[in-house]
């Protein structure tokens, strides 16, 4: 008999549990859901439970998540298509994942359906998510501006996403109400409307960078945006607690290569919940259209703080914000406060004069 390592253990017993707890929750729905239970079902004791996942809402998010990220991806986008197709097979994807009449008692209908009342219950998790939300729009508006260069497409995104959450809170209320081609038509409809969508040449408020001259060893991590390992080269690369998430696309304007990289006080909640967040998008993203060749934005979920102390950032909080730039495999430019991703991007380093 192969004896487990420590880790291997643990990880068979984390993957025990998120099974276990996956049938519980979709049995029971969060609320009535026991991790008493759960831990009977991974046949294991309630505080290996607790000793994986701090809280019953932290297994439950990460239950949500690790299902998100393991979905199947099996539509085959189009090679050129338009605004309008991005944003129409995008509904389409978003939509075919609502509960319908005939099936609204299943277990994979009930298991989501707690997600918003449990983050609407408690401002920890509210304000994250609200950043969260702002994340995916970003995502979903700049693979709109890749059929539109030039224009900025995020109110956009963010008035489908609407559309779209709301869409799925009423298939959990009332299953069969709405016809989801209805739903798609209304989504496109949104890229005729001028939603005076401007982005300003310099944020309203900006750090001081500062030149630097350290070394850049970055570990491998896991770009949340094609779930594939990589390890951080040259670039601007964000630190950013999930109450400021969204401050990466103040670099990803100036044309830089952004590494944005999310952190959190509570990675054993929040972190989940992030994942979620952006698996749930991507899910719908990839069906819409194909990832560039040459990615100029990978998202990453930094639990262990590894990368961020690669940049510098020791000690992390939900309201972190900062910034570095890595030229020749050295960090050349730091930022730090609000501005900082775009103070790092423009700010001067080597072979770069003051005016950027």
């Amino acid at each position: 008999m192969v004896r487990l390592s420590r880790t291997e253990t643990q990880e068979r017993n984390r993957a025990k549990v998120l099974s276990a707890a996956r049938d519980e929750f979709a049995g029971r729905g969060f609320r009535e859901a026991k991790i008493d239970v759960i831990a009977e079902r991974a046949e294991l004791t309630r505080g290996a439970v607790y000793s994986n996942f701090p809280g019953k809402r932290a297994l439950y998010f990460a239950v949500l998540a690790d299902l998100a990220e393991r979905a199947p991806r099996y539509a085959t986008p189009p090679p050129d298509p338009s605004a309008a197709d991005v944003l129409a097979a995008f509904a389409r994807a978003w939509v075919a994942r609502l509960p319908l009449a005939t099936d609204s008692d299943s277990g994979d209908a009930r298991l989501g359906r707690d997600l918003l009342p449990e983050i609407l219950a408690d401002e920890h998790t509210r304000r994250p998510f609200a950043q969260l939300m702002r994340v995916d729009a970003i995502l979903l508006g700049l693979a709109l501006e890749r059929t539109r260069p030039g224009q900025r497409l995020v109110r956009v995104a963010e008035a489908a996403l609407t559309t779209l959450h709301g869409a799925s809170q009423l298939a959990a209320a009332a299953p069969g109400f709405g016809e989801p081609f209805h739903i798609v038509a209304a989504c496109t409809a949104l890229l005729d409307l001028d939603l005076d969508d401007d982005w300003p040449a310099v944020p309203p408020i900006t750090s001081q960078p500062r030149p630097a001259d350290e070394p850049w060893t970055p570990p491998t991590v896991t770009d949340l945006l094609t779930g594939e390992p990589f390890r951080p080269g040259d670039g601007v690369v964000t630190i950013l607690g999930l109450h400021r998430a969204a401050a990466f696309e103040e670099a990803v304007r100036t044309g830089a290569d952004v590494t944005a990289v999310l952190v959190t006080s509570d990675p054993g909640e929040l972190a989940p919940l992030a994942r979620l967040a952006v698996a749930d998008l991507r899910g719908c993203l990839d069906q819409a259209i194909k990832p560039p060749q040459r990615p100029r934005l990978r998202l990453v979920c930094d639990t262990t703080g590894e990368l961020a102390a690669a940049a510098g950032v020791t000690a992390v909080s939900d309201a972190t914000e900062t910034a570095v730039r890595v030229e020749g495999g050295r960090v050349v430019v730091r930022a730090e406060g609000f501005g900082a991703c775009h103070a790092a991007a423009v700010g001067p380093g080597p072979g770069r004069s003051s005016g950027g």
